[in-house]
């Protein structure tokens, strides 16, 4: 984090998301605050809270992709959640609590995962002595002393010592793979999901374990080859090196020093100017329910309680119908940052095709290339894509760059079928080509209002 400066946020950034350099540098500053505030005494830090963002653009345009590389670069637990589907039931809707509840679970999947990467060296010690044991099972007897403590069977003990370095040289070289072995692997019992509503989602965490005891594991014999068993070896070790309790407290720790919540559809729950009846109602009870946890306050969950003082809020929607003003006063006091995102253009989308890493104008040849099927595309058909997916955002409804991945299949709708029977061929996608495919569908806007 410390050399996460808001020059190389962006930067790293700018390698995935094309313009929006405005939104790029609200959180960029807003990440940075945040290393800024944990390097302050406590009794200062404590009272710095973040700096909560709203992202304000049409659909497609790169809110949510901003945030989630965010969260990658920081390496924080990060969870997207639409504030719309606070209201899918009517006036209950789903608890917001459980927004907190999901982030510490993210939290915990990404603390074991470090640590079973930390322990990897050890766990495969570990499992390839007991796949050596399958594979060459100790004698009966074997280690045992006589009344003066020395070993009954020196010679046998030796000669069994000398063939497992044998075999553990063979395992190495990977001469045994072929080689299969029994060993006994856990089922787990049925997952079991419980049936009650918000009220009893808490309550739930605790039923659940007391449920799962009716369907104990069990135990069963499994032949499977060596690479396999050395892998599930492997993961079993690792398991048991973690401290449960570690993982927790770390989890509760980075959920609350680094979480990042993305609210997305914000603009759904916002009430119409002067509404206080009908869904407005429920619009309202959900950002009343949301306003506590923004603003600051404590979570039960089945690992401790986690406040949520310092976790990043991002908050995002197109405000077509609503604006920013229309959220309670309170809780647009805790989004400080208000920044408009800009609707894409045909400059934008040639970027969009080109430039980021992984773009769609890579993605489509690395595909094809698995059938053997070589597939280049010329400048002048990539401003042609870009070209017609301005035009059917401008004619029909603006979905951003997403209008380009429902192009770009259209496009290559043929040759993906038929790529199985053209291995070996190069195929070279111009302007010409795309105008071919596309150009009926483009004219026609009500086929292309089902089309593209």
């Amino acid at each position: 984090m410390e050399e996460l400066v808001p020059a190389r946020i962006v930067e790293e950034l700018d390698r995935y998301v094309i313009g929006q350099a405005e939104a790029k540098r609200a959180v960029a500053i807003a990440l940075r605050n945040r290393w800024r505030r944990q390097q302050l005494p406590p009794e200062i830090g404590d009272d710095v809270a973040p700096k909560n963002i709203i992202m304000i653009g049409p659909t497609g345009v790169g809110k949510t992709e901003i945030a989630r590389r965010l969260a990658r670069l920081a390496n924080s637990p990060f969870i997207k959640v639409e504030a719309s589907k606070f209201t899918e039931v009517g006036y209950v809707g789903r608890d917001v609590e459980s927004i907190i509840r999901d982030l510490i679970e993210l939290a915990r999947s990404m603390v074991r995962e470090e640590l079973r990467e930390t322990n990897k060296a050890r766990a495969q010690e570990l499992a390839e002595e007991r796949l050596l044991d399958l594979l060459l099972p100790r004698p009966a007897g074997f280690a045992a002393v006589d009344e003066r403590g020395q070993l009954r069977d020196p010679l046998g003990e030796e000669s069994y010592k000398r063939t497992r370095e044998k075999f553990r040289a063979l395992l190495l070289e990977g001469k045994l793979d072929d080689r299969e072995v029994e060993m006994q692997v856990t089922d787990k019992g049925p997952e079991v999901h419980l049936l009650g509503g918000p009220e009893l989602e808490q309550m739930g965490l605790n039923l659940k374990e007391i449920m799962g005891g009716l369907f104990p594991p069990r135990n069963r014999v499994r032949r499977m080859r060596v690479p396999e068993a050395f892998k599930l070896l492997s993961q079993e070790e690792a398991d048991k090196l973690i401290d449960p309790d570690k993982v927790n407290s770390e989890a509760v720790h980075r959920t609350e020093q680094s979480g990042i919540v993305f609210l997305d559809e914000i603009d759904k729950i916002a009430s119409s100017s002067g509404g206080r009846h009908g869904p407005d109602v429920s619009r309202e009870g959900v950002q009343r329910d949301l306003l506590p946890i923004v603003e600051g306050s404590t979570v039960q969950t089945k690992y401790g309680p986690v406040r949520t003082d310092h976790i990043l809020f991002i908050a995002a929607g197109a405000f077509h119908m609503a604006k920013p003003s229309d959220l309670l006063p309170e809780l647009q006091g805790r989004f400080p940052i208000r920044v408009e995102l800009k609707p894409l253009g045909r400059e934008d989308f040639v970027r969009i095709l080109q430039e980021p890493e992984n773009a769609l104008v890579r993605q489509y040849p690395a595909l094809l290339a698995t059938e053997g099927v070589k597939v280049a595309f010329t400048e002048d058909a990539v401003r042609e894509v870009a070209g017609f997916a301005a035009r059917i955002n401008e004619q029909t409804e603006n979905i951003g760059a997403r209008r380009l991945h429902t192009i770009m299949e259209r496009l290559l709708e043929d040759i993906s079928f038929s790529a199985p029977d053209m291995a070996g061929q190069e195929i070279s996608i111009d302007a010409a080509y795309v105008r071919e495919k596309l150009q009926g569908i483009v004219e026609n806007l009500d086929l292309s209002r089902y089309i593209l």
